[in-house]
């Protein structure tokens, strides 16, 4: 008799640790020094020369807002990393930015402070769970894999991330 393997449960726990730590680094990171976020309000954080995050507010309501993160090249790093890498800039640029310019888009929810990946790259919408093995070979925790995947990269601006002060004058 071939036994069947368990079908995976999400642990709710560790996602809603992942979404609460989350939370707080994105509070920390949206900081601002008039208190008041608005809508298309962008943070800049430079990592190095070759690296920087921008988070910009997408939604203010009541309750939530709605903010993405993208892993992004300076503008004059990607124009050179573009005109070495490609033969044909306009074929090639949507595939070269697609690939070095990923992108997440986070619900807050101030109510509860938690701060949840909705969605990511490709993924329009983030299941709880996924069948495995599926079409787009999505792991069965992939969601868990997103939010913990937002908690490194939002360390790493608190960490090492520089703001160009200018931006705010």
């Amino acid at each position: 008799m071939i036994k069947q393997s368990k079908k995976y449960q999400p642990r709710l726990s560790t996602l809603m640790n992942l979404c609460e730590v989350n939370y707080m680094f994105l509070i920390r990171l949206l900081a601002s020094h008039n208190d008041e976020e608005a809508v298309g309000d962008e943070r800049c954080f430079f990592i190095s020369d070759f690296l920087s995050y921008n988070i910009k507010i997408l939604e203010i309501t009541r309750y939530t807002s709605l903010v993405s993160i993208c892993q992004e090249l300076p503008k004059t790093k990607r124009a050179t990393a573009v005109e070495e890498n490609s033969v044909d800039n306009n074929d090639n640029k949507t595939v070269f930015d697609h690939i070095l310019r990923p992108k997440m888009t986070i619900r807050l929810y101030h109510d509860a402070r938690m701060a949840e990946v909705i969605s990511n790259q490709d993924i329009k919408q983030v299941k709880p769970r996924y069948d495995y093995p599926n079409s787009k070979m999505h792991l069965p925790d992939e969601k868990e894999q997103i939010n913990q995947f937002l908690k490194e990269w939002l360390q790493l601006c608190l960490k090492l991330g520089q703001v160009n002060l200018s931006l705010f004058e």
